[in-house]
């Protein structure tokens, strides 16, 4: 039986997906700090938590030299 070889690896840039997550949990903070005692404080620092560690992570990744912003040049 003939196999397909393996697909490239996909192009992801990991520090937008990361800031964009940053972004929605920052937006869910806001508004659990909004609506204050009529939601439990697990929640709110759940989302601390999760952008503590998009921090780390974002540090972690510049530390690798994954954070660096290249563009890939164009074939042709």
């Amino acid at each position: 039986m003939p196999t397909r070889p393996s697909p490239p690896p996909l192009q992801v840039d990991t520090a937008r997906v990361v800031h964009v997550g940053m972004a929605l949990w920052a937006g869910a903070l806001v508004v659990l700090l909004v609506l204050g005692d009529r939601v439990d404080r697990v929640w709110t620092w759940t989302c601390v938590a999760a952008l503590v560690l998009a921090v780390l992570g974002l540090a972690l990744m510049r530390w690798q030299g994954q954070g660096r912003r290249e563009r890939p040049t164009p074939r042709g």
